[in-house]
């Protein structure tokens, strides 16, 4: 019996966890609510620097390959930064669509 309450407080300490890190993970900051394009831009950089990683450690590409690919994403994440300093920290739709347009290049030469 003992061990049946363990398990069942085990399995709801769990569900409670994972209810908080979903409800969190919803939940936007001010500065993401303020900044939606800079959010995607960023997030789509850490998603592609993931899939580098994944390729150059399953051998898929070459070290040189993943360190030209890690310095291109590193141009656009500038170049963002560049965009955002001289617009009062936001990207005005075409800068956005610019960005874009670079990951997709980026993303397509990954694999």
């Amino acid at each position: 019996m003992h061990s049946k309450l363990k398990a069942l407080l085990g399995a709801c300490g769990i569900a409670v966890a994972i209810a908080g890190t979903a409800g969190a993970a919803q939940a936007k900051t001010p500065w993401q609510a303020h900044h939606p394009w800079r959010v995607e831009v960023n997030h789509r950089l850490a998603i592609q620097n993931h899939r580098i990683n994944v390729e150059r450690r399953d051998g898929r590409i070459t070290a040189a390959r993943a360190h030209r690919l890690h310095f291109a994403d590193a141009r656009v994440l500038a170049q963002e930064r560049w965009f955002a300093r001289h617009h009062g920290t936001h990207l005005t739709r075409a800068e956005h669509m610019r960005l874009n347009h670079e990951e997709n290049r980026i993303s397509h030469r990954i694999g």
